[in-house]
């Protein structure tokens, strides 16, 4: 709403206003003040397991085409999920990732265990810089799309149960086995189809090295979709914002009240053992002593 609009809002049953311009400013202000706030903010106290990026178009500009506002989502070790970090990123370029990934690493954000994206050269090759050693995974959802665009009707609905089954499958061994069967037979028959289905397929397997109950929650970047709804719902209404100040201060309110009502993945102990060996084995935290293992699989056991 313009400032115009929330005076108008806000009259007495007289036609008075209750509230004013400068209110309206002063409140709106606040809102910056907190967004500035959550941009600078530490955190090391966030120990993030899943990291997941994407990014929103929008007009930012009074004159001039939208440009993207890049969003990274967090699930940290107890299974919270936190809004990271929301910032202005021009045409999700590869250097625009860095900076956004590296702003955050400034603030204490520590190596993830993964980190999902969508198939946006410049946000993978950003994440392969900044975070080497995570383990990339594509998503399924914008993959499935892709692929499913590139089939007939009457072929697409037993070819993508099978590619599912890939996705599905309870081990990487077995994934990638599945994936041979299906590019096998059908490399000849639906060759736009399969070169899509190999185009970052390891990207794709990945997600398979989670722990089982959470690949539903990394295989995707839905999570960062689902906040997008509302954020959506706000400025489809508005023709253009005035300025990239103001789209920040309505995509931040809107995604931050989002973020409060997430609610949890679940994350037993064990899972948490085996992110432990799976961030040891990634190299991304040191090999324990002896005695930590003992006590690990002590604690695991009982």
């Amino acid at each position: 709403m313009s400032t115009r609009d929330v005076e108008d809002a806000f009259r007495d049953v007289t036609g008075e206003l209750v509230i004013s311009r400068t209110a309206v400013s002063e409140i709106t202000d606040q809102l910056w003040e907190q967004y500035e706030t959550f941009t600078s903010r530490d955190l090391s106290g966030v120990p993030v397991e899943y990291l997941l990026c994407d990014g929103i178009y929008e007009s930012l500009r009074r004159h001039g085409a939208k440009e993207a506002v890049l969003v990274a989502w967090g699930v940290d070790t107890e299974g919270r999920k936190h809004l990271l970090h929301l910032a202005v990123g021009n045409k999700e370029s590869e250097a625009c990732w860095v900076e956004f990934f590296r702003h955050m690493v400034t603030r204490g954000l520590r190596m993830p265990t993964s980190v999902t994206s969508d198939g946006a050269p410049g946000l993978i090759n950003a994440i392969e810089s900044v975070f080497p050693q995570s383990i990339r995974v594509r998503c399924w959802f914008h993959r499935l799309a892709n692929i499913r665009a590139k089939l007939a009707d009457d072929t697409a609905p037993q070819v993508i149960a099978e590619i599912r089954a890939i996705r599905d499958a309870p081990t990487l061994d077995a994934a990638r086995a599945q994936a041979d069967q299906v590019i096998n037979r059908y490399r000849r028959e639906l060759p736009a189809a399969i070169r899509c289905l190999e185009d970052d397929l390891d990207a794709l397997l990945a997600v398979h090295r989670i722990p089982v109950r959470h690949r539903v929650n990394v295989r995707t970047t839905n999570l960062v979709e689902r906040s997008f709804v509302e954020e959506r719902r706000r400025t489809k209404v508005i023709p253009r914002l005035l300025d990239e100040k103001t789209a920040m201060k309505l995509v931040f309110a809107t995604l931050i009240r989002t973020a409060q009502r997430w609610s949890r993945i679940a994350v037993s102990d064990l899972e948490r053992h085996q992110l432990r060996l799976l961030r040891q084995e990634l190299g991304i935290d040191p090999p324990p002593t002896s005695k930590e293992d003992t006590r690990a699989e002590e604690t695991i056991a009982a």
